[in-house]
């Protein structure tokens, strides 16, 4: 699972990206994760399997999504709290049920 942390400059999502890395780590999980900004979206999609965008970013959403839809690519809008995770678990539990709800929507 490649995982992509989006914020507007970059600096907010190297913290997320770092933090959800260790958690997947800790879990036994070969997800890799990695930081980005809205200006790199187009590019970086193409290795992307999930993107989780800033709270800050909500405004864009909707271009995102459509962007990353056309590339087979799930897109997450993270709370407001999330650099609170100190230890990535909660934003890896995001990842997780956004892969099962659509694991779960590909079988039905």
């Amino acid at each position: 699972m490649r995982i992509l942390v989006v914020c507007g400059a970059g600096a907010s999502s190297t913290f997320v990206a770092q933090r959800v890395q260790r958690a997947a780590h800790d879990r036994g999980l070969r997800y890799s994760a990695s930081a980005g900004t809205v200006r790199s979206l187009p590019n970086d999609l193409f290795e992307t399997d999930i993107v989780l965008v800033g709270p800050h970013l909500g405004s864009e959403l909707e271009w995102i999504r459509q962007d990353a839809a056309t590339r087979g690519v799930r897109v997450v809008l993270l709370p407001e709290d999330v650099f609170t995770d100190l230890t990535g678990t909660r934003t890896l539990a995001l990842v997780d049920e956004a892969t099962s709800a659509r694991e779960s929507a590909d079988t039905v």
